[in-house]
């Protein structure tokens, strides 16, 4: 039997757009970004928990208070991960890129990211942009041109980007690091710090060989970044992101010149005399990315973008995993100061990583879930990983992801705590009121308690969310929803019915404004779930 419009001839107790009751507007407008994931392969939860799950909430929430949002991502298809993927297969990179940026752009959507504009850096207006800002930082002098030794492959006869070479690392001997990045502890290396270095091409250890290169000077933005970071952002700033920023800008050693080229033919031709053959770094290219991005939104939505990256009533936000935080919060910033147009992000909240089973997710092990997988083998369930991995997202620390906890998670939390209440709210308005709300009569005692605890949720969750405390602030959503699985225990309007119609009407009335009322605070979490809560169909 259909329901009526929710409150059709009713006061509401509370709005539907429960956050706009809230303070008023800091900022005039968000740009939202979440890490470009590599067009090597398909989306994991690890992928999911680590960004993009928390950037959708965050997104979602803040188009809830009717805040302009703009929440751009897309495929990064300049990596060495994808020349390596090609190599193996036996196909150009363009191939490689093309089937994994469709299938990641499909399990977003499906997933329900909601993206405003999903781009990728083969888009020529990335290549343009990207090309010019390096063109804009070489004309300021901002590069240091130095010839060095790179290591070089002479069994395949190519010089070695970071991601070909293979090592232990020299911080935590882990056997398996990459010549830019150990995985493992999270530092940023070079090739020649590697301990038994291997050529991920022939397997055999490379030697070294002068090249010419391009190089940022982050020494020179050493008292920037320090104020930039530990002054200005030092008390709203996670402390796993602190952490990191604080061991680049304390080392003994500095901040070392970094270089923003590498040779290679798969990226963007490095646009300056004598860049023949060479291609800009993938980490100077991906972060303009989000730029790109935005550019190509506001092309297609008739916007203009420039106020979304260069206005200061603009808040910019990074979300990304914490093996991206040097990138985000040191390189990417340099290069936005050089360029001196742009706004700096004001805040960079990076998740730790998310394990599978106790073990580290591999991609070359297939050991992950795979979100497009995921999805053809549980239909409809989006919003229950969404609530796994925000419930247990690993905000502070790594965490563990196993399907024990998701069975329970679901069972034992979004069954019996959110769609017991939801459910049986509905089943009896349906039973006894013919699915229309009821009339509200006298408040009691329960009632006028339920109301007032029921106005403090909205802040307390958006409180947390622009903490970016995702699992405190979902926490607060099931509270919400046990608050009315009690009202309703404690009720009983399956036995009033026999006795009083008024009071059972005044009962439903009120549990359906509580149904009302989570549908949207769960909104941003759960989108799914929260619109079919508000859709009145049997």
């Amino acid at each position: 039997m259909p329901f009526g419009p929710l409150g059709q001839n009713q006061r509401y107790i509370i709005p539907f757009n429960l956050f706009l009751t809230m303070s008023e507007k800091t900022f005039k407008r968000y740009t939202i970004t979440s890490a470009l994931p590599y067009a090597n392969g398909p989306l994991h939860i690890g992928h999911l928990a680590g960004c993009y799950v928390p950037a959708d909430t965050y997104a979602r929430y803040l188009r809830l208070r009717g805040r302009d949002v703009a929440f751009v991502c897309g495929s990064d298809e300049h990596g060495v991960a994808i020349t390596i993927k090609a190599r193996k297969e036996g196909i150009s990179p363009q191939e490689v890129v093309d089937r994994y940026h469709a299938l990641m752009q499909e399990s977003f959507r499906d997933f329900g990211i909601s993206f405003d504009h999903y781009s990728r850096t083969s888009a020529a207006i990335h290549h343009e942009t990207a090309s010019d800002f390096f063109r804009d930082l070489y004309e300021k002098d901002a590069f240091i041109e130095r010839s060095t030794e790179q290591y070089f492959d002479p069994e395949v006869g190519q010089f070695l980007a970071d991601r070909y070479i293979e090592g232990t690392c020299p911080k935590c001997g882990y056997a398996h690091a990459y010549g830019d990045q150990c995985e493992k502890c999270g530092s940023s290396l070079s090739p020649e710090e590697l301990i038994e270095p291997k050529s991920k091409l022939s397997g055999s250890t490379p030697v070294l060989k002068e090249t010419k290169h391009w190089f940022l000077d982050l020494a020179n933005y050493t008292e920037f970044l320090k104020d930039y970071i530990l002054g200005s952002h030092a008390h709203d700033w996670k402390n796993n992101v602190l952490g990191q920023c604080r061991s680049w800008l304390e080392a003994g050693d500095g901040l070392q010149a970094r270089s923003m080229t590498r040779d290679m033919d798969w990226g963007i031709p490095v646009p300056v005399p004598g860049g023949e053959g060479k291609v800009l770094y993938v980490w100077f290219d991906a972060p303009i990315g989000y730029i790109s991005a935005t550019k190509e939104w506001a092309a297609l939505s008739g916007k203009d973008w420039e106020p979304y990256w260069k206005e200061e009533d603009t808040k910019l936000v990074h979300f990304i995993g914490k093996d991206n935080i040097v990138f985000h919060c040191i390189i990417f910033p340099a290069i936005l100061k050089t360029h001196g147009a742009y706004i700096l992000p004001d805040n960079v909240p990076a998740n730790e990583f998310l394990n599978l089973e106790g073990e580290k997710i591999s991609t070359s092990r297939n050991w992950a879930v795979w979100l497009h997988e995921y999805l053809a083998d549980f239909p409809g369930k989006q919003d229950v990983l969404r609530y796994v991995l925000t419930a247990n997202a690993p905000e502070t620390k790594d965490n563990d992801f196993t399907w024990k906890d998701f069975q329970t998670r679901n069972n034992a939390e979004l069954v019996a705590i959110f769609g017991n209440f939801v459910n049986r709210a509905l089943v009896l308005t349906d039973k006894y009121f013919e699915g229309r709300v009821p009339e509200a009569g006298t408040f009691g005692p329960m009632e006028e308690e339920l109301l007032a605890q029921m106005a403090a949720f909205p802040e307390k969750i958006a409180a947390s969310i622009e903490r970016y405390r995702f699992r405190e602030a979902l926490s607060y959503v099931m509270d919400f929803a046990r608050m009315g699985n009690k009202y309703l225990a404690e009720t009983e309007p399956w036995k009033t019915i026999k006795t009083d119609q008024e009071r059972t009407a005044t009962i439903l009335h009120v549990a359906l404004q509580v149904v009302a009322g989570l549908s949207v605070l769960a909104k941003p979490f759960l989108p799914f779930t929260a619109a079919r809560s508000r859709k009145r169909s049997g």
